[in-house]
């Protein structure tokens, strides 16, 4: 009987100790809401949205302890329209992640599949675009800079550094999976950041070889297996690099945060509206975009906070100049600690100089003038 009771007794301690080990995690972000435009192609507009700050979505995050504090890691995440169930990221299941590897207490992590840029990775977190404090609707113009996550890298190899003393690093390679082709459309990218006494600093570059845009199916000669396939321009090339500093003091956060984006064999820009159409080049055009942003947030309670940012963008197209001023104040109340409300404005005004482009909220469809207003009422939710 004793020895029945010994053997039921460790069976349940080993098969606790082997849940301990491994663990698969179901999450997810609803964000809906209901916007208002000023100007849409030349209407006003009311409508239901969905990922207004946050693209809705769900995932699975599993890890399974190798022991001597190594992990196998997974992340499979799905992207979606609340409002019609429809995938996004050009209908991939896992269109927002989709990666394994191995994590290191020590030494780092190595994952490969499709994942975020170092970009992202480092300085999304300094800009209210790639945040909760301002997402979708702040990107800068185009998201020309990647900083709202409007595409990933497929066929990719990410290292990111354990943490050492508040210094971290990355760096990340994307396969063009082309036989004979090597740079055809491939991608890599670096980045790091440090923190101390409430200060972050973080620097990123990346550059992609023959991306493509979400439209373009064979542009350039391009490779759609290749790692990129759903960035806003179809180019020969385009190079990202950047640096940004917050400052957080008490229940403020203060940032600013510069990037240039160099677009070289442009065709089109696939966001860009003229006269009802994608902005297109009768020949391959270069493009430059400088932005600078400076942005703040502030908890007024420890459920009521109110954040804004303000960008400068400085651009170029061929051999004109046009310039855009896009600012943002959103204020957002919890109502859980996985739910809440939120009431978001944008406003942008682009100057030109020819290019026959027009104001653009990012998300949102272009307006018919050089202006446009957006102002949304949403809800998100945890889980």
């Amino acid at each position: 009987m004793k020895k029945t009771l010994l053997v039921g007794a460790l069976t349940g301690v080993f098969a606790t100790m082997a849940h301990a080990q491994s663990s698969v995690t179901l999450y997810g972000l609803i964000d809906a809401g209901i916007t208002y435009t000023n100007n849409q192609g030349g209407h006003s507009n009311w409508q239901e949205t969905s990922g207004s700050v946050n693209g809705s979505r769900w995932g699975l995050r599993g890890a399974e302890d190798l022991g001597g504090g190594l992990k196998a890691i997974f992340t499979l995440e799905n992207g979606f329209s609340i409002n019609n169930g429809a995938l996004a990221q050009q209908g991939r299941e896992f269109g927002r992640q989709a990666y394994v590897g191995l994590s290191s207490d020590q030494f780092g992590t190595v994952t490969l599949g499709r994942q975020y840029d170092d970009v992202v990775q480092y300085l999304g977190p300094l800009s209210l675009t790639g945040t909760q404090y301002g997402g979708t609707y702040f990107a800068h113009p185009f998201d020309n800079d990647n900083l709202d996550n409007s595409f990933r890298v497929n066929n990719s190899v990410h290292y990111q550094s354990a943490n050492y003393g508040g210094f971290k690093l990355g760096a990340m390679y994307g396969f063009s999976n082309a036989a004979g082709g090597f740079a055809n459309n491939r991608a890599y990218s670096v980045g790091a950041s440090y923190n101390f006494a409430g200060f972050n600093v973080a620097a990123a570059y990346m550059q992609l070889n023959n991306g493509l845009s979400s439209n373009a199916t064979t542009a350039l000669g391009t490779n759609t297996g290749g790692a990129v396939t759903d960035s806003p321009f179809t180019s020969g090339r385009q190079r990202i690099w950047g640096g940004g500093l917050n400052y957080t003091f008490g229940p403020a956060t203060a940032g600013f945060v510069f990037t240039q984006s160099r677009v070289s064999g442009a065709t089109s820009i696939t966001n860009a509206a003229v006269s009802g159409g994608n902005l297109g080049f009768a020949t391959p055009t270069s493009l430059r975009f400088n932005n600078f942003e400076v942005n703040g947030r502030y908890a007024l309670t420890p459920a009521l906070s109110l954040a804004g940012e303000y960008t400068y963008t400085d651009g170029k197209v061929g051999s004109a100049k046009p310039k855009w001023h896009t600012a943002g104040l959103q204020a957002d109340y919890l109502l859980s600690k996985r739910t809440d409300v939120y009431l978001q404005g944008e406003y942008q005004h682009v100057s030109a100089d020819g290019t026959g482009l027009t104001a653009f909220v990012n998300g949102l469809r272009p307006s018919s003038t050089a202006n446009q207003v957006a102002v949304t009422a949403g809800l998100r939710h945890r889980f």
